[in-house]
């Protein structure tokens, strides 16, 4: 048994051609190329975002996002990794460039892998940054710019001098080497994940000339967004839309290294490839910029999947799937039975779907950042729910490991040591024993504003109730108490079915 599981971070679904995107589609021709080989999913959604919280979707297959935000695998997870490893002898390799899994809320992740390797320098990675006659270097952009501006970020670019020392360019390439090296091997699961197509849209200049030509833009050559409403004018926000795509073409070239061993040595015979992302991104749509702080609309939740599997057929699958899916579909492939989980999982295995023997695994999906509106989907309708009160109470963050991205949960850091007494300790989480801190969310100061969930924001005060099939881009909310109520009761029974604690239902109101 053979599995590559490929994330392209931040690829946004709207902008592949494999998915209808017409005029605005990247160019991608391997994308493409996988496309006409899988099983194209077209109701793939991400549960829990941003980036590590949909990752620990994907390695548990349970939701993140209904017990805490941003953080560290927990003690108590089963990781896909390690089932594979510990169930059958799987060797699991890890190739990435996403830093966040060696910073604080990081935690674990690559815990089970047998082998991995990170590439370092994408975005604010401290890898290369220099000190100044100060200490410390200050993040002081010129006053002309425009979006997130680090010192670190400034100083990884200045060591990409050719395309082969782009982070992401390593990954995908190490990956092909791998595969290259390792093809007349067995039993492997191989995880390839690029950290582009994310912001900061870096690459060669010669991508970014297939989309810009000359003449067409005058202004700076801005290339990452901050995380707030589009503080751009029309001229820049197509630029960003054009350094988007250049960096997916990137991206999908060196996709296409993989592929071509693939190609080379016949391996779609014996070998599963799940392609997919962890989330989308906000490129002026809806007045925003990137993600997290937001209502969680099509442009980051509704993301790509496309599988190819031996013996299977390629073609499209319209059934409601989430990322949960990826573990007990990969289980199931190598034939691992769910007795070996010390816990349930919300995951369901795609295999049936791809063997033509359902035409769905579930009949709704649930989806959001932790402590925001709550988002409900099947498939045809999307409903946020947001909290019944500006207080956005009761809101607890449950953990056995206290880290936040950058942060720990504690000692005057996410949490001050003045509200230690109001920590708690406890078995309060109903689907396993092992115990976890209660942190009340108002004692938590995050320095991340994006993803705050202290109150609720003025950007998730509202709920909304769409018809996507008449209005994907979410531009026009429905106003029907019936409908509403219908999809009030199905959230209802879909969050109980992940197992989401009672005090969610009371901050929703319902």
């Amino acid at each position: 048994m053979k599995t590559i599981f490929i994330l392209c971070d931040t690829l946004n679904r709207r902008m592949l051609s494999a998915y209808g995107a017409g005029k605005d589609a990247a160019i991608t021709p391997n994308i493409d190329r996988l496309a006409r080989r899988s099983v194209v999913f077209d109701s793939h959604w991400c549960g829990s975002a941003p980036c590590m919280p949909a990752r620990r979707d994907i390695m548990t297959g349970r939701l993140n996002f209904l017990e805490k935000p941003w953080g560290a695998m927990e003690p108590f997870d089963q990781s896909l990794q390690s089932i594979l490893s510990g169930e059958k002898n799987v060797h699991t390799q890890m190739f990435a460039d996403h830093a966040h899994y060696i910073i604080c809320g990081g935690e674990n992740y690559v815990k089970g892998f047998t082998a991995w390797e990170v590439n370092r320098g994408q975005e604010c990675d401290p890898v290369w940054t220099r000190p100044c006659k100060d200490g410390i270097r200050p993040d002081t952009p010129p006053k002309w710019f425009k979006g997130s501006w680090t010192e670190a970020e400034c100083e990884n670019r200045s060591h990409f001098h050719t395309e082969y020392d782009y982070p992401s360019v390593k990954t995908m390439w190490h990956a092909a080497e791998w595969l290259e090296d390792n093809h007349d091997a067995d039993n492997y699961f191989l995880w390839v994940e690029a950290f582009d197509p994310h912001e900061p849209y870096d690459c060669p200049k010669y991508y970014l000339d297939l989309y810009e030509k000359e003449g067409d833009y005058d202004g700076p050559d801005f290339t990452h967004p901050s995380y707030a409403p589009n503080e751009f004018n029309e001229a820049e926000t197509e630029h960003l839309h054009r350094r988007c795509k250049a960096v997916m073409t990137m991206t999908d070239r060196h996709l296409g290294e993989i592929l071509d061993v693939m190609d080379k040595y016949n391996m779609w015979e014996d070998t599963m490839l799940v392609f997919t992302t962890d989330h989308g991104y906000h490129l002026g749509e809806h007045g925003y910029m990137a993600k997290n702080y937001m209502a969680p609309y099509n442009e980051v939740f509704h993301i790509p999947l496309m599988i190819s599997a031996p013996g299977v057929q390629p073609g499209r699958c319209s059934a409601v799937t989430q990322n949960i899916d990826v573990l007990p579909t990969v289980m199931e492939y190598y034939e691992i039975s769910q007795e070996v989980l010390q816990y349930p999982i919300h995951g369901k295995s795609l295999l049936p779907l791809l063997r033509g023997e359902t035409d769905k695994v579930r009949d709704g999906a649930i989806f959001g950042y932790f402590g925001k509106q709550m988002a409900w989907t099947d498939g045809k309708y999307t409903y946020f729910r947001a909290a019944k009160d500006e207080k956005n109470q009761p809101l607890y963050v449950y953990t056995a490991m206290p880290t936040v991205l950058r942060q720990f949960y504690g000692g005057n850091d996410a949490v001050n040591t003045e509200d230690y007494k109001r920590i708690e300790m406890g078995r309060f989480l109903p689907w396993t024993d092992y115990p976890v801190y209660r942190f009340p969310a108002d004692i938590i100061h995050w320095g991340n504003d994006s993803q705050q969930f202290v109150g609720r924001s003025p950007y998730n005060e509202e709920t909304l109730l769409f018809d996507i099939e008449s209005d994907y881009a979410q531009e026009h909310p429905l106003h029907d108490e019936a409908l509403e109520r219908h999809c009030i009761e199905q959230m209802k029974r879909c969050m109980a079915a992940h197992d989401a604690l009672p005090e969610q239902y009371e901050r929703l109101g319902i």
